[in-house]
């Protein structure tokens, strides 16, 4: 199946299942709070996340309460990133993705933050590669990113291998958290 039609079909799933990916939310992220990588990082980027995804909300309030700084990424021009400190629900900026994130300060920008939460919607086993929602901005970023990359993957989100098609320029991520 293509990357396009697998990702509506994908889309329509995780829609069907968002409770599931709910409940499964906390124990993704006792999962990664108790890694290695979590422990030793001090600096985290994620994503604030969609109703259908895995719950970020709470990775964020957990980052800061283990005195970690969080980014969050901006969405810039020729489909690029930048990630800058999370300002706060209040503070956040509605991007034309309808994604909350901060306001571009170029002064504030951290491109090497120690670990990346690397959001997606489908997620293979076997070989780590992910699909996004289209765009390519994660793909395009962590192919000049030297730290640790790892997704929080509920069920719905887990395939044994890829069931859509991989591109040169897909990169893989280092670890895929999940319950089983």
């Amino acid at each position: 199946m293509n990357k396009r039609d697998f990702r509506n079909a994908q889309i329509d799933r995780l829609t069907a299942h968002q409770l599931e990916t709910a409940e499964a939310s906390a124990a993704l992220l006792d999962k990664l709070v108790q890694s290695d990588v979590w422990q030793q990082a001090r600096t985290i980027a994620t994503t604030v996340s969609s109703p259908i995804e895995v719950a970020t909300e709470p990775l964020i309030a957990a980052a800061q309460a283990a005195g970690k700084q969080v980014y969050l990424p901006k969405t810039m021009p020729h489909r690029q990133m930048a990630f800058l400190p999370d300002p706060g629900p209040e503070q956040r900026i509605t991007s034309a993705f309808g994604i909350p994130e901060p306001a571009y300060e170029a002064a504030l920008q951290n491109q090497s933050v120690d670990l990346v939460i690397v959001p997606g919607i489908a997620f293979a086993r076997d070989s780590h590669y992910r699909v996004g929602f289209g765009g390519g901005y994660y793909d395009r970023f962590l192919a000049q990113y030297p730290g640790h990359t790892v997704s929080l993957v509920a069920p719905v989100q887990l395939f044994d291998t890829a069931e859509w098609g991989v591109e040169s320029f897909d990169i893989p991520l280092q670890q895929l958290i999940t319950l089983d």
